[in-house]
Parts: structure tokens; sequence; C-alpha cells
């Protein structure tokens, strides 16, 4: 018996419909059809949800004919495999946006013409930009579990960047103005810090809320 049948009988047996079962799981009632007429195969939270729904072990959900059971494993392989993959892409696009936007956020200071446009870019790029860009991408980190324990470096190297950014800064001597870089500063490293901390500690607080809900 294939897998499609197998959870079709599970659900009768229950006594539930498709759509109380599809409200159970989180789904709609389409993809438990399509899951029961064989059109496609559900990801294993779905199956061990439906092994408590329809008070059935895992086992027996699983046991169908080995040609079967060979392509669902292999649609499990695959699948965490592309998940594998997009965490990773995503990752690398999350590290180097945060670089891009801390190089292009300091670079970007010496394009400006007047020098007193300057010097509100330079405290903007400070207090603004960069935390709020931190926070972001902490916030990101904490709400996907990205990079496990090791996102709590994360908020140490923010804290670095950010003092590293330096204080850019304007000074006129006589009728001369003059960009001036002074760095690293390390005042400004509690600032990257706690940016990082609670951009993390927020992300992981909706993780959380959110699983529970499932």
């Amino acid at each position: 018996m294939e897998i499609g049948a197998i959870i079709k009988k599970a659900r009768n047996n229950a006594g539930l419909t498709q759509e109380q079962s599809a409200e159970a799981l989180g789904v709609s009632r389409q993809t438990v059809s399509n899951w029961e007429n064989a059109k496609s195969y559900p990801d294993i939270i779905s199956v061990i949800k439906m092994s408590d729904l329809y008070s059935v072990s895992l086992d027996c959900l699983l046991k169908e004919e080995t040609s079967v059971k060979q392509t669902y494993k292999e649609y499990l392989e695959e699948s965490s495999n592309t998940v594998k993959s997009n965490d990773r892409k995503s990752k690398i696009l999350l590290s180097l946006t945060t670089l891009g936007i801390w190089a292009l956020s300091v670079l970007a200071f010496w394009l400006v013409q007047s020098s007193e446009s300057a010097g509100g870019f330079s405290l903007a790029v400070v207090w603004g930009i960069l935390p709020i860009t931190f926070f972001a991408v902490s916030f990101i980190m904490g709400e996907r579990n990205y990079f496990g324990k090791l996102k709590w470096i994360c908020p140490v190297l923010f804290g670095v960047m950010h003092a590293l950014s330096g204080y850019v800064s304007v000074i006129h001597v006589g009728n001369t103005s003059y960009r001036q870089v002074m760095w690293p500063d390390f005042s400004k490293f509690p600032v990257g810090l706690i940016a990082g901390i609670a951009g993390i500690a927020i992300g992981m607080a909706v993780r959380y809320k959110k699983s529970d809900k499932a």
C-alpha cells in the first residue's frame, strides 16, 4: 500500500475530514488531498504531526512497498538538501549585505559635497544606519536560528565593526574644510554590541512564539 493510501486510511480511522486534518496540521485541504492521492509527499514534520493526530505510529504511516519507501526516502533527502542549500545561500547573502552596507555607509561620506551635509551624514551613519543594520541582521539570525550558538559571537563582531567605522567628522580651519577619520573608536563598541544582542533576543522570541502556535 502506498503512503497516500495509508495516510487516507489513518485519517478515516481517526474519524476526521480532510478539512479538519488540514486545520490541525496547519496546511490547506488541497495539500492533504495531494498527499492522499500521491500527487506529493508530506515532509517529515507533517508525518510526525499526523502520527499524533491520527494516533498511529510512524512505522505504521511509513510502512509501504520498498519502491515507494525508497522514493519517499529520496524525497526527504532531496528536501533536506534543498533547505540546507537555501540556508547556506541566505547566510552568505546576509553576511555580504552586512559588510556591503558597512563599507558603503562609511565610504559614502567622502562623496558628499558640502561639509555641512558630510557632518550630518556621518552622524546618520554612526547612530542610525549601522545600528539599525546590525539590529535587523541579528533579528534575522535569531528568528531563523542561523549559525546556531555561534550567532552570539556576531554582536561582538558588530561592536568591533561599529568601532572601526570610525568617527567621521568635518573640521574647519580658517575657510578650509577638512574631513577627518579617527578610528577605531571603541566608545562606540557597546552600540553595535547592544544592537546585535537585542536583535538576536527578539528574533528568537518571535521564533519560539511561532513554534508554540504551530
